[in-house]
């Protein structure tokens, strides 16, 4: 399986582990909020909302439309931080994150908080 193939399978996988966690959601953000400049919109959506109306629609852009896949990303350390408190019950979501991020970045993020 190359990697868009696997980029495809862990996207799925997180959209999962949302839905999941009852973080999924089906309303949209306004779009001042989905508008935010700040990293991960922290400044107008909480984390699952950036996932899945900011992160995942550009994954799934970049590999429907064939484009080239970010080299650097880094996600589920944010994720650690925003569950840190609830841990065991996003461990799910974490290690997709992390899964996606080692797949694209070549490196485990998360390295050197184990």
């Amino acid at each position: 399986m190359d990697q868009r193939q696997r980029a495809a399978r862990l996207l799925e996988r997180i959209e999962a582990e949302l839905n999941c966690l009852g973080l999924w959601q089906t309303h949209y953000p306004s779009s001042q909020a989905l508008a935010s400049t700040e990293p991960f919109a922290m400044d107008t959506l909480d984390f699952h909302q950036w996932l899945q109306f900011i992160m995942l629609p550009r994954m799934w852009a970049m590999l429907d439309g064939e484009h080239p896949l970010p080299q650097n990303i880094a996600v589920s350390p944010m994720a650690t931080h925003v569950y840190r408190e609830e841990m065991e019950h996003h461990e799910g979501l974490i290690a997709s994150l992390r899964e996606f991020d080692i797949l694209l970045s070549g490196a485990d993020p998360l390295a050197d908080d184990v």
